[in-house]
């Protein structure tokens, strides 16, 4: 095993890395202070014996490498060493509340993973014969009746993989469904402004227009705005409920019979299902289409980039229309139907939304979740994400901007706004303090109808004894900034990093590393 020093890394060639100057090696007793892995490695060696491989000829042609790839080699010990360290420097569930609003950053219960991790799930392989994943077949049969019960809705896609996916595939329904009526002129999709971001940016990608529908006041879609704009030309609505600003719809059931009226769609994104599992259906609210975030609502470990699962639900009049493949009971004998116009109720099917099934350890988890809580669990579920989000929002109310506290209760997450804070603070000074106090930062400046938004959601599965910290905590930042504190603007100060210069980083990213040694003798 090398010694990092005998690579060429030593403390003193990186000041800005060290976390203090009281330490030979810029560690702070269990904070470890760890370099990149260029820095500790070399691309003279490698932690494994390779033979050297017989000389063929190459058929890369022009595409061959002609230098040194120039990877650093560790040793076994120095590799898991060197991610280990790194992944102490992430936050995770597993060590606190993660407040990010509108990604419902929940504790994953570990009877979940234990069934995902079981053979004939863990295992399965989208290419296996029928025969041999009727188990498979019968979890994602299940998953989907359940989807079906809770939405009130007609029937549901469960290949799509991702949120954004699952838009994409139910306006896809809805064209289908136009053209098959011979109203494909119509090339207008409704967003309102407290709609998720990925709404208009779905739409946009499918073909549609894309017009804005302002809110009120009281951070609720303006109805008679909304039924003003409609016309013929109107392909549908996509509205998200409970919304971006973290309140219910409560004119839900008007806006679809308005939409209905004259021809459209509505299309009800889900993301914060969890607020009303168990308590509302959105097929009793006249939605025809609605994905569902099996990773927020029902539980699955997410964030940085995957895995995602998205189910639709569509109404009647959209199911014809949805997505192949799907899985259907005939008889005792689960069969995957994946051929266009098979069966009545996919007759026009637009087509395919992924090359397989869905995900599958998505799927098992998400029926563990489902099972494991019952009809009384789940409404709980919805409860308790409400009352902890009141408890964070009235219980700050009085020390940063609520700009919809005189709306009436919140639902499952909390917006708080920069407004009130002296001059010279700001969202991005209150968030870098956070992360001295031990949390990972709350959503910022989103939705961009609040002017220095701070979007918290404390999820269901905090206490209120964790509640209460996180309250202390972010009412003494706050509290600094109304203060005049200047130290915030610096902050964070117990990171392992500093505040970066964002805008540089942003206009300037440095993406590739580049030894210092030889940059200098370039120069």
């Amino acid at each position: 095993m090398s010694n990092p020093n005998q690579s060429g890394w030593r403390p003193e060639m990186t000041p800005e890395r060290r976390s203090s100057d009281a330490t030979f090696t810029g560690n702070r007793a269990l904070m470890l202070e760890e370099p990149l892995i260029f820095e500790i490695g070399s691309t003279q060696t490698t932690g494994v014996e390779v033979a050297e491989p017989a000389k063929v000829a190459s058929k890369l042609g022009n595409l061959a490498r002609s230098a040194p790839i120039g990877l650093p080699g560790l040793s076994e010990p120095e590799t898991v060493r060197h991610y280990t360290r790194l992944s102490r420097q992430n936050y995770a569930i597993d060590l606190g509340l993660f407040p990010l609003g509108s990604c419902t950053m929940k504790h994953n219960p570990r009877l979940n993973e234990k069934m995902a991790r079981l053979p004939g799930f863990a295992d399965v392989h989208p290419l296996q014969p029928t025969d041999t994943v009727q188990g498979a077949f019968e979890v994602i049969h299940q998953l989907a009746h359940w989807l079906v019960t809770l939405t009130g809705m007609h029937s549901v896609a469960m290949s799509p993989k991702a949120g954004a996916h699952g838009e994409l595939c139910g306006i896809l329904a809805i064209k289908a469904a136009l053209e098959a009526k011979g109203e494909g002129h119509r090339n207008v999709i409704l967003v309102p402004e407290s709609a998720h971001g990925t709404n208009p940016a779905t739409a946009a990608f499918a073909g549609y227009s894309v017009e804005d529908i302002p809110a009120t006041t009281d951070g609720r879609v303006d109805v008679a705005a909304l039924t003003a704009r409609l016309g013929p030309d109107v392909a549908g609505v996509m509205i998200t409920n409970p919304n971006t600003c973290g309140l219910f719809e409560r004119e839900m059931r008007t806006i679809s019979d308005a939409v209905h009226a004259v021809g459209g769609f509505v299309y009800c994104d889900g993301a914060n299902f969890n607020a009303i599992v168990g308590r509302v259906r959105p097929g009793d609210l006249g939605i025809d289409a609605m994905h569902i975030n099996l990773h927020k609502t029902f539980s699955t470990p997410h964030g940085g980039g995957g895995p995602g699962a998205g189910p639709v639900v569509f109404s009647e009049a959209l199911t014809p229309f949805a997505p192949l493949p799907f899985v259907e009971k005939q008889g005792e004998h689960f069969a995957l139907v994946e051929e266009e116009n098979a069966g009545e109720h996919h007759a026009q099917s637009f087509g395919r939304m992924v090359a397989f099934n869905g995900q599958m350890g998505m799927f098992t988890r998400a029926l563990t979740y489902i099972l494991s809580h019952g009809a009384d669990g789940l409404r709980q579920v919805a409860e308790d994400s409400v009352l902890n989000a009141n408890y964070i929002l009235r219980s700050l109310e009085n020390t940063l901007d609520a700009p919809f506290a005189h709306s009436g209760p919140c639902m499952h997450e909390a917006i708080f706004s920069d407004d009130g804070l002296p001059e010279g603070f700001s969202t991005i000074d209150i968030a870098k303090g956070l992360i001295d106090e031990g949390y990972h930062p709350m959503t910022m400046y989103f939705p961009l109808v609040v002017h220095g938004a701070m979007l918290v959601e404390p999820t269901e599965t905090e206490s209120k004894a964790a509640l209460d910290q996180f309250i202390g905590a972010l009412r003494s930042v706050a509290e600094r900034a109304k203060a005049g504190d200047e130290s915030l603007k610096s902050a964070p100060h117990f990171a392992p990093r500093r505040r970066l210069d964002e805008t540089l980083a942003a206009r300037k990213p440095v993406l590739v590393w580049k030894d210092p040694e030889m940059a200098e003798a370039a120069e």
